[in-house]
């Protein structure tokens, strides 16, 4: 049963992928971009996103079908894995519930349809964790073997996004109060973990050392988020608030029982003990962090999967079955719409969803302008944007006409690169003989051309995302560009 659940709702997320409208948005764009040039390592995140967008790409091409197909697959397999998680811990019954929890969970419904990290990581985070609660009952050479798999597991969930770190933190705090966990690793198998993940992340971390840390700043620098007001309680309601849109109402508020009655009773089930080790940190870090800065709601991600065996476990354990049927009927029902709504997107503007699409809609028609108009200027040396998100969609969704155009760019208004576009294809002296200049909704269009020596032939164009949303372009010729110093 938990495989036909996996291969069904894969196969349903596939379909949809493969006829939804929806154009891809700009960070899936830059994904791609990044899959065009292989490496161990991008600007903003580890290589797994680039490397899985490649795959799929070399099989069936650059549509947005084919970009996003990993995401499905992935989170098909994450699927399946939590049901072994459950039924090697509490049993068959569990480890289906926990899969249907988990695979028609909001967020995980969200992360199957779009080309993100979240996926990658889920799925090998929860190998990992397989890996990690099977070890306590294996001996001999099938114990260094998986040992040396969670370490495989654990170093891929790493190069798919950093936030693999907490499963390393809820390992230390389950060994900490399990005796029976420190018993399961022994110097062998810790040493065939270690080495495991060693040769994993090795090329990462070599790419990172080679390029000034570039993934571990950028991760470290939008943790902290400077700029935003600390210790703030409304960013606070609102992460909590989240969390209960991108879990689930029913299973995160069993979790919040269950952890409420544990703390009464001081006491835990060993099983319930490990997930909630896995389960705990994510939450409650984030948590932390959404109140002295702020935090998305996606980036307590690593405790979608342990939370859900653990809310199965928990309603199967109380015998609330028919909480457990409106939890699964609830998420189904959600998840029907989110993919009504990736089929027919005007069906999501009626149900008021029209400003969390907008973002996906109207770049191939933005891209198309800004090369129509660079087509209209002869001898242009460079295409400039200032915006990264134009920058992506634009390579895109211009694919096949940029090669015959002028190299497209990014206009750096601090004077130094911030983010990968501006890294990979700053606009130059050298490049700023005649270039067309590009402001996304006209933001510092003034300061882009004060940049020139001239500037010459303004054009406004817009393009329409729906009835109430649309996306403003403003072009210019800039000849001789002598940029300014930036404070």
């Amino acid at each position: 049963m938990a495989a036909l659940l996996a291969v069904g709702l894969t196969f349903a997320r596939v379909a949809a992928l493969f006829r939804s409208p929806l154009e891809l948005y700009p960070d899936e764009a830059q994904y791609w971009l990044w899959s065009r040039t292989l490496d161990f390592g991008y600007y903003s995140k580890p290589p797994m996103i680039a490397w899985a967008i490649r795959a799929t790409t070399a099989l069936g091409g650059d549509s947005e079908g084919w970009v996003r197909l990993s995401a499905a697959l992935f989170q098909g397999g994450a699927t399946f894995v939590v049901y072994l998680i459950g039924r090697r811990l509490y049993g068959g019954a569990v480890g289906l519930a926990a899969a249907a929890l988990y695979a028609l969970m909001p967020g995980v419904q969200l992360s199957a349809l779009v080309a993100a990290t979240d996926a990658p990581l889920l799925f090998f985070l929860g190998l990992a964790i397989l890996a990690y609660v099977a070890l306590p009952d294996l001996q001999g050479r099938l114990r260094l073997l998986t040992a040396a798999g969670l370490g495989a597991a654990l170093g891929l969930a790493f190069l798919s996004k950093y936030a693999a770190v907490y499963f390393l933190v809820g390992v230390a705090i389950h060994l900490a109060v399990s005796s029976r966990a420190r018993g399961a690793w022994s110097p062998a198998s810790i040493l065939a973990a270690a080495a495991a993940f060693a040769v994993v992340v090795a090329p990462n971390l070599a790419w990172n050392a080679s390029h000034d840390f570039a993934t571990l700043h950028h991760t470290a620098a939008n943790a902290a988020w400077s700029g935003v007001r600390l210790f703030n309680l409304s960013a606070l309601g609102a992460f909590v608030g989240s969390q209960f849109g991108v879990f689930g109402p029913i299973p995160l508020g069993v979790l919040t029982l269950g952890v409420g009655l544990a703390v009464v009773r001081r006491r835990l089930p060993p099983a319930d003990l490990t997930l909630l080790c896995f389960t705990l940190p994510p939450l409650a870090i984030v948590t932390a962090q959404a109140f002295i800065s702020r935090a998305n709601a996606n980036w307590s991600g690593a405790a979608y999967l342990p939370g859900a065996v653990l809310a199965a476990a928990w309603l199967v354990r109380w015998r609330a079955r028919r909480w457990l049927i409106a939890a699964i009927a609830l998420q189904a029902a959600v998840a029907l719409v989110v993919l009504a709504v990736v089929l027919q997107p005007a069906f999501g503007d009626r149900i008021g969803l029209a400003n969390g699409l907008k973002r996906a809609r109207g770049w191939a028609e933005t891209a198309r302008i800004v090369l129509d108009r660079a087509e209209r200027e002869p001898g242009l040396t460079a295409i400039a944007v200032n915006n990264r998100f134009l920058f992506y969609a634009t390579a895109y969704y211009g694919r096949d006409r940029l090669t015959e155009a002028a190299p497209l760019t990014s206009w750096l208004l601090m004077g130094e690169p911030r983010n990968q576009a501006e890294t990979a294809a700053p606009l130059t002296a050298a490049l700023g003989g005649r270039v067309l200049m590009v402001s996304y909704e006209g933001w510092r269009r003034a300061e882009m051309q004060a940049d020139f020596q001239r500037a010459s032939g303004l054009e406004i164009d817009s393009v329409w995302l729906d009835r109430h949303h649309r996306r403003r372009l403003e072009m210019f010729v800039g000849e001789g560009f002598a940029p300014r110093p930036r404070p």
